[in-house]
């Protein structure tokens, strides 16, 4: 079968658009991870601070802390910290796991960002409760456009 170079160009270029049709998660996925983390439990607002720019130029990367309000007692500390991004490709970012010995549950590092999106940091705490807090960010320049294979 002989294919003209303009059929060949035409199939190539709709391949290559095929990776970006799954570049972002859906709010469904978004959602399914968080679950995925809280389980049953019900999470509550408050006791979580997400600071993160609201106006990022790049999203390669974008600076980004989080704090939780917590004693950090033997009875009473942080266990971990979750950020997802509802924008993402894999809407689950990173996860950090502390201890009661860590002193203060906070961190700082710098992520990736599609698009502009809604952040959730979600810490699970050591008597089993969860608390949530949430931050907006409008990106201009796009990240997180390669090739996602799942």
């Amino acid at each position: 079968m002989s294919t003209s170079r303009r059929a060949f160009i035409a199939v190539m270029g709709a391949t290559s658009i095929v990776p970006w049709l799954k570049a972002q998660a859906t709010p469904a996925e978004a959602t399914q991870a968080i679950k995925k983390i809280l389980g049953n439990a019900q999470p509550k607002m408050g006791r979580v601070n997400l600071e993160i720019s609201p106006l990022v130029e790049n999203g390669n990367l974008v600076p980004m802390s989080v704090s939780v309000d917590s004693p950090m007692t033997a009875t009473d500390f942080v266990k971990a910290i979750h950020v997802i991004a509802e924008g993402n490709p894999l809407p689950n970012i990173v996860s950090f796991y502390f201890g009661a010995r860590a002193g203060r549950a906070q961190v700082a590092t710098r992520i990736r960002l599609q698009t502009s999106q809604r952040l959730w940091a979600v810490a699970e705490m050591s008597d089993g409760s969860f608390w949530q807090g949430s931050a907006e960010v409008l990106v201009t320049l796009a990240a997180c456009t390669e090739e996602v294979l799942v």
